[in-house]
């Protein structure tokens, strides 16, 4: 008769024993043991139960954000420091990007996805729209226009994305285009029809751009990013050669630097639109406008308005309370008839909804 030392224990059958510490499976896989609803009493609908839980939770994004706007910003400066065709300066920072950005991954994830296309196609057209809407009219309606890309990611998050934007996130977007109209008033003219209406388009692919980054989360967004900047570097590249060589010892390392300082941005961009969502990463980075008279005003001593002074701080007080409401953890609930004990059905893996 065998003694308990040498008796031969069954995997399926070791669950029942008295005194197993660890479920065991057939096939003596551990089962992992279910996870609790964080609030089981409140229940959902079938649909918002198998819905993804909202991104957020932590300002760590919201402050990742806030350093892009500041690499961003120090672009602007560097661009009024160089004095060359403005295509030409954006094909060469895109060169230097890409360069970057490939020694940076070296392997890329290209699937060629309509997403990832889109991406790079919006990126390249945001910075020549932007760049031709600059020479055709004045900087502050040009960048004014831009930033209307809120509007847009909040008309198209739910329709792209399947995310809902809230009452609060167009009451931010409001009071964000209010500031950013009261920050260049002193500034703004007619300017001309073409250049008001490049303007606008470029922040359409800008907001289509970030639509884009964040419907790649379960994916690799950067390729996009890269493949958008090789096609703003072929875009630009006659005028490399037809409009000479820039003029001043500093151009070159300032063109340099603002290729390092593209490719960081989008490093950083590229991990945090997967986990923020689109009209919220929108909002942020629109305070990158506002910190160009900063630095203008620290190394040429040119002094804000008073209305610029104004509108930035309904900018940065809507973008402050709508980044610390957003960092607010959302509890997962669980759908009606479901014990708390047992998880909600998941998706097909590596769905991106």
């Amino acid at each position: 008769m065998p003694t308990n030392k040498n008796r031969i224990i069954r995997a399926d059958t070791a669950k029942d024993l008295p005194g197993s510490p660890i479920p065991v499976a057939p096939g003596g896989a551990k089962k992992e043991p279910a996870r609790e609803a964080k609030n089981p009493g409140k229940d959902l609908t079938q649909e918002e139960a198998l819905a993804p839980e909202p991104p957020g939770g932590s300002l760590k994004p919201i402050l990742l954000l806030l350093f892009i706007a500041f690499l961003w910003s120090l672009n602007g400066l560097f661009i009024k420091m160089v004095d060359w065709h403005p295509l030409a300066i954006s094909s060469t920072r895109s060169f230097v990007a890409a360069a970057a950005l490939l020694l940076y991954y070296r392997r890329l994830r290209l699937n060629w996805s309509y997403p990832q296309v889109g991406g790079a196609f919006t990126y390249s057209l945001t910075m020549v729209f932007f760049v031709v809407a600059n020479k055709l009219t004045t900087a502050a309606n040009a960048i004014l226009l831009q930033y209307t890309a809120p509007m847009f990611v909040a008309l198209l998050s739910y329709w792209f994305l399947k995310e809902r934007v809230t009452r609060f996130d167009w009451l931010a977007t409001f009071a964000v285009m209010g500031g950013m109209v009261l920050f260049f008033l002193d500034e703004l003219t007619l300017g001309s029809l073409g250049g008001n209406i490049l303007a606008i388009l470029s922040g359409v692919t800008f907001a289509c751009f970030n639509l884009f980054m964040r419907k790649q989360k379960e994916g690799s967004p950067v390729e996009s990013v890269i493949l958008g900047s090789v096609i703003t570097v072929f875009i630009g590249l006659p005028l490399f050669f037809l409009a000479g060589p820039p003029i001043g010892a500093f151009s070159w390392p300032a063109m340099a630097l603002m290729g390092l300082f593209m490719a960081l941005s989008f490093i950083i961009y590229s991990q945090v639109i997967r986990h923020i969502r689109a009209i919220e990463a929108v909002l942020v980075l629109i305070l990158e406008p506002l910190l160009n008279p900063v630095w203008v005003f620290l190394i040429m001593g040119e002094r804000p308005g008073p209305w610029s002074l104004v509108g930035g701080a309904v900018i940065v007080g809507s973008v402050a309370l709508r980044g610390m409401t957003s960092a607010r953890r959302i509890p997962l609930r669980k759908p009606p008839g479901q014990s708390p004990a047992s998880p909600a059905p998941a998706g097909p893996a590596g769905k991106i909804s």
